[in-house]
């Protein structure tokens, strides 16, 4: 199975990003650029990497 990937693209130096876990009936990390509207990914906490596995 073939990831779900995006084409990267240039990040504006101004950009900030940040993770957060978002309670609720399922948890879910969220990354999000907040300079930009819309612009965040979700996905179930139990289905996020591991910080270990980030690296």
């Amino acid at each position: 199975m073939e990831p779900d990937a995006v084409v990267g693209r240039e990040v504006d130096a101004d950009a900030e990003v940040m993770g957060a876990v978002e309670d609720g009936q399922t948890e879910r990390f969220v990354i999000a650029d907040v300079t930009r509207d819309d612009a965040y990914v979700t996905v179930p906490l139990a289905d996020a990497a591991s910080l270990p596995a980030w690296r």
